[in-house]
C-alpha cells in the first residue's frame, strides 16, 4: 500500500501564493553579479539560460505583487501609472525567448531589478503603509 504525504492546493487565483513573502536577498544577490558582469563569456550556454530561468520566475512573482500593488490605489494615481509602464515593460520582455546568453541574463537581472524599485515605490505609496 502507498500513501502519499504531498497534499495538492487548490488555488487558481494565487492567493496562497499572495500572503508569502518574497525571498529577495538572494535575488538581489545574483542581480548585482550578473550586472557585474564585464568580461568575456565563462559559463556554458546552458549554465546562461538557467539563469535566466531563474531569474524569469521570479521576475513573475515581483510582477505579481506589484500588480496586487498597483491594483490597490486609485485608478488616477501617478505611481499606480508608473507601475503600469513597468509591468508592460516586463511583459514585453518576459514574452522574449530565453537565449544561454550574458546579454539575455543581464537584461532579466535589469528587470528584476525595475520591479524591485518598483515594488519599493508601490509599498511606500500605498496606504496601508501609511497607517
Amino acid at each position: 500500500m502507498c500513501t502519499s504525504t504531498h497534499t495538492v492546493l487548490y488555488d487558481p487565483d494565487g492567493l496562497i501564493e499572495a500572503e508569502l513573502p518574497l525571498d529577495r536577498e538572494p535575488y538581489e544577490c545574483l542581480v548585482k553579479a550578473v550586472l557585474a558582469w564585464t568580461g568575456p563569456d565563462t559559463l556554458t550556454e546552458r549554465d546562461y539560460a538557467q539563469i535566466a530561468l531563474q531569474l524569469t520566475g521570479h521576475a513573475r512573482a515581483i510582477a505579481s505583487d506589484v500588480r496586487h500593488r498597483a491594483d490597490q490605489l486609485p485608478k488616477d494615481s501617478g505611481p499606480k501609472a508608473l507601475a503600469d509602464v513597468v509591468l508592460r515593460e516586463a511583459e514585453g520582455r518576459l514574452s522574449t525567448t530565453l537565449e544561454g546568453t550574458v546579454r539575455c541574463v543581464q537584461n532579466r537581472a535589469r528587470m528584476v531589478r525595475a520591479l524591485y524599485q518598483r515594488l519599493d515605490r508601490l509599498t511606500e505609496a500605498s496606504p496601508a503603509a501609511h497607517s
